[in-house]
């Protein structure tokens, strides 16, 4: 468990479901996330996403109020893109709480977390092109694009907007 001035980042619980589902049923929020999904596969991506608790991801909850506001944290990067099995940082915040901040403090807590804790020499990110937030978001963290390693999202229609995808670096210091 991490906690900042105004959150908490731990691993997710059963009573976390509903906030996580509703998040990810959001065609808003996931629109750059391989679109909404269902409660099953919901269930799939916490499983699978319960193997990178030694990384460090987990659900965001507002301090003092227990509010689940995201899903923000570190794991391998996914197969088949250039950054499979790099430390990748990655984020999912409900829209109730854009703009808020809330992404950029718990990567940052992540990131920190990260460079205390972990031996790989850079944390890697990846988003859809057209995702200017959180392009910016890995700006205001420190990273810096690497065209290089842009790619085509297998996840995505080929030559979708949507697979367009763009990868950030951060190298340790």
């Amino acid at each position: 468990m991490i906690a900042t001035e105004r959150l908490i980042l731990r691993p997710p619980v059963a009573a976390d479901h509903a906030a996580l589902f509703a998040m990810w049923a959001d065609p808003l929020v996931t629109a750059d996330l391989g679109g909404p999904k269902d409660e099953a596969a919901c269930l799939a991506v916490l499983e699978r996403h319960a193997g990178y608790a030694p990384l460090g991801f987990g659900v965001v909850e507002l301090r003092g109020e227990g509010a689940v506001i995201g899903h923000v944290g570190l794991k391998p990067g996914a197969p088949g893109t250039p950054i499979e099995g790099l430390l990748e940082i990655g984020w999912m915040i409900g829209r109730p709480w854009w703009g808020g901040g809330y992404a950029r403090e718990a990567a940052s807590a992540w990131r920190d977390w990260a460079w205390a804790h972990r031996p790989e020499p850079a944390i890697h990110a990846i988003t859809a092109r057209r995702n200017v937030a959180s392009r910016a978001l890995m700006e205001r963290l420190g990273m810096r694009h690497i065209a290089a390693m842009d790619f085509q999202h297998p996840k995505y229609p080929a030559g979708s907007e949507g697979a367009d995808t763009v990868t950030y670096r951060l190298d340790r210091a």
